[in-house]
């Protein structure tokens, strides 16, 4: 079994100052959350970036300045999200991947999905045409997976020569609208995957945790932070996204399972390493 990847998403386009008091805005704010996390364990910073208002944004110049920030504090493999927002068009969305040379991955969402009150859209032309701009850019993809279909549609591109082996799924669950967070559809989903590839889980709010732990045991790879769930413990604010980094790292140590370095974290998606 390989070493744990945790991976960590400290902002996203949902959560609110309101909602979480300690969720980091601004460039420096994120660098300095990333590097707190890196000593935490992490590994991977799953990267959305914020307008000064908080609200979210996809703006190419706001992602540059928190990559800049996060690269000159961290040896973290960041990856930036192409999800943005669910109102955003393609050409906004797009825009991060052109933002920085230090990224080294890219979220690439694979299906559409009713998300919450919301539509996700992700037609089969946008999946191409995400999947295809990556591929020249030497930006490796992260298989977004809110439903099985989505594993579906990852594996064509993968068979189309549209993504490099070994692939990385990650399977985002608990989503109102997309598949339920239990175990036994987690197990499912694992059981869709070719055999050269890699996968972790992002369970939303309450179920963060509980599938962080089976994905330990399974072999798989573990997101967590504030994109996802604001709490440490039932009814009780994380005071930081490095706590929540903090207790999947117990729960590793506990069960046996090594983390991994951001080094040893390329290694295990046969990343190149940053470009300048």
């Amino acid at each position: 079994m390989s070493k744990l990847i945790i991976t960590v998403a400290p902002v996203g386009a949902e959560t609110t100052r309101e909602q979480q008091p300690n969720l980091p805005i601004t460039a420096e704010e994120i660098a300095e959350e990333a590097a707190r996390c890196e000593a935490a364990g992490a590994s991977v910073i799953h990267l959305h970036v914020r307008k000064p208002d908080g609200s979210p944004t996809q703006d190419k110049e706001v992602f540059a300045e928190a990559i800049e920030a996060i690269a000159s504090r961290t040896n973290l493999i960041i990856q930036v999200s192409t999800g943005g927002a669910v109102w955003m068009t393609a050409d906004e969305r797009l825009q991060s991947i052109y933002a920085h040379p230090a990224i080294e991955m890219a979220t690439l969402t694979t299906g559409s999905v009713n998300f919450g009150d919301d539509v996700f859209l992700n037609t089969p032309a946008m999946i191409e045409r995400f999947a295809k701009e990556m591929k020249e850019l030497g930006i490796k993809p992260e298989i977004e997976c809110f439903d099985a279909g989505a594993v579906t549609s990852g594996i064509n591109l993968i068979r189309r020569g549209l993504i490099a082996e070994p692939a990385h799924f990650d399977f985002v669950m608990g989503v109102p609208g997309g598949i339920t967070a239990t175990t036994r559809d987690l197990v499912y989903l694992v059981g869709l995957l070719p055999e050269n590839c890699t996968w972790q889980v992002a369970g939303i709010g309450r179920f963060e945790i509980p599938l962080a732990t089976v994905a330990i045991i399974m072999g798989g790879h573990v997101r967590v932070g504030f994109e996802d769930n604001i709490y440490i413990s039932r009814g009780k604010l994380a005071k930081s996204n490095a706590e929540l980094v903090e207790k999947v790292v117990r729960l590793a140590n506990e069960l046996g399972r090594e983390v991994a370095t951001p080094d040893e974290a390329r290694a295990i998606h046969l990343l190149p390493g940053r470009r300048k």
